[in-house]
């Protein structure tokens, strides 16, 4: 039997708005717990919530950045549902009229492939707190606090259709919200700090059937990583257990990354059993053509229209364009790179060849990156003019990703500059020639094809005698020059 999974994302995106969704506390990250939840985050008897007019600004912007349709009038629901972290036993946020409606985003595949996927709606709701579990202590008992600095957050939750056909395609998917959302500058998309949060609706169905199959909802994935992970392993799990004659359980479950499993959480709601009904205290919400025009027209440069403009401009290539303007910090990178040192496609193959690799390997952002902008264009410039070669570069750029300064100073301290000198070069070649008699025996014997390979064994003992400095193109040359007139 060849199955299909089904995948649907609801994307939760904390907007970096300075106070609340309906009251003026602060939204800081990282502050004592209990220390940013005021008397309105928490329902108390008399408050009344006042709507975010920057949070709705936000969530226009990304409606809008979404080719979607907008919602001239939202309204604000009560969700009926109770858990320890959220001190109101309800949630206020839109199902029947939400601020966002459909819309379509396109992804890119590894394969070169693209993808449009649907999207839903988007809607504003506020956050909850967080259940904070601390260690076990000698008694065996553990302890379970509240923090609720998070209670009142705003979020959009993006709802797509169920388009996404793999764990690739959902990643492909997500990361393409987190650069939408950090380009418009409405959200930090940090996952780590739950700045976005990922629930994965999952299901298997066979191959070329229409009805969807009986899906599970994976809750709160906050990683590109464990979203690729716990798809692929629930996807596993229901096909094994349909083969075996059992049945999908509509549930939520947890995905545990320690074991790379997904355990059942609790059976899963209907929107019935949460009991909406429209906020008693809160007016619906109408914005007017002009004020959704005007913020059109304030909208920055997004992924799509920078990955046309990278490779039209720079030459580049569709993918390496793409995976350049991913990400807002890495596109501004880029564009200083390649303006100052005049090779764009130089510039995009560090970056993602050396540059990519030690983010990856120190676990940095590109924010955090050793090696600035400027420095990396120096070392480009200091490539590009035969100061050093490409291979002497990679020694530079380590030196400077450990502080030792930009290219110039270390190619001064190291004493790295490229022997570039005719006389200096003839002489080693020279010297190379005259203690290597069988390998110019065999040189002067062997076919014409193969002869350039041969050279490889002349060049890499010229290159070890200047220690790496010599003109690896005025080594070829002088050396074939001087190979040839032997034959």
């Amino acid at each position: 039997m060849e199955w299909e999974v089904v995948i649907g994302l609801e994307v939760h995106v904390q907007l970096s708005t300075q106070s609340k969704l309906f009251s003026g506390a602060s939204t800081t990250f990282g502050a004592a717990p209990n220390t940013q939840a005021c008397a309105v985050d928490l329902a108390m008897p008399g408050t009344l919530p006042v709507p975010n007019a920057e949070a709705f600004r936000f969530a226009v912007m990304f409606g809008l950045a979404m080719n979607a349709e907008i919602g001239h009038r939202s309204v604000f629901e009560r969700k009926n549902y109770f858990y320890p972290d959220l001190p109101k036993g309800y949630q206020t946020t839109q199902l029947a009229e939400p601020i966002v409606g459909p819309g379509e985003i396109e992804i890119h595949l590894e394969d070169g492939s693209s993808k449009k996927v649907r999207l839903h709606h988007a809607h504003l709701e506020e956050d909850a707190g967080k259940s904070l579990h601390e260690a076990v202590f000698e008694e065996g008992h553990g302890m379970s606090g509240i923090d609720l600095n998070r209670a009142g957050t705003p979020l959009i939750e993006i709802v797509s259709e169920p388009d996404l056909r793999s764990a690739a395609e959902a990643v492909a998917y997500l990361k393409k919200i987190h650069s939408i959302v950090t380009y418009l500058g409405i959200s930090d998309g940090d996952m780590s700090q739950g700045s976005m949060r990922c629930d994965a609706n999952v299901s298997v169905r066979l191959k070329g059937e229409e009805e969807l199959g009986t899906r599970t909802e994976i809750k709160n994935v906050n990683s590109f990583r464990f979203v690729e992970r716990a798809i692929k392993v629930e996807a596993e799990r229901q096909i094994d257990l349909l083969e075996d004659g059992g049945t999908v359980v509509q549930e939520t479950r947890l995905y545990d990354s320690d074991k790379n499993e997904t355990r059942s959480m609790r059976s899963k709601e209907v929107a019935n059993d949460y009991r909406y009904f429209p906020c008693p205290d809160l007016l619906p919400v109408e914005l007017s053509d002009d004020y959704v025009e005007q913020l059109r027209s304030e909208l920055p440069e997004l992924p799509d229209a920078k990955s046309a403009r990278f490779a039209s401009e720079y030459g580049l290539s569709a993918y390496d364009a793409d995976q350049l303007t991913q990400e807002r910090a890495l596109a501004d990178y880029f564009e200083t790179v390649a303006k100052a040192s005049g090779e764009p496609k130089l510039a995009a193959n560090w970056m993602m060849g050396e540059l990519a690799a030690l983010l990856n390997r120190e676990e940095l952002s590109i924010e955090q990156s050793p090696v600035s902008a400027e420095h990396l264009a120096g070392l480009i410039e200091r490539i590009k003019d035969n100061t050093i070669s490409s291979k002497i570069a990679k020694q530079v750029f380590e030196a400077m990703a450990s502080g030792e300064g930009d290219a110039d100073t270390v190619i001064e301290k190291r004493g790295l500059k490229q022997v570039s000198d005719t006389g200096a070069i003839e002489q080693m070649v020279d010297e190379v020639i005259a203690n290597s008699a069988r390998q110019v025996e065999n040189y002067r014997n062997a076919d014409e094809s193969k002869r350039p390979k041969m050279m490889g064994y002349f060049v890499g003992q010229i290159m070890k005698a200047s220690k790496g400095q010599a003109n690896p193109q005025m080594i070829n040359k002088i050396l074939k020059e001087k190979l040839d007139a032997l034959l």
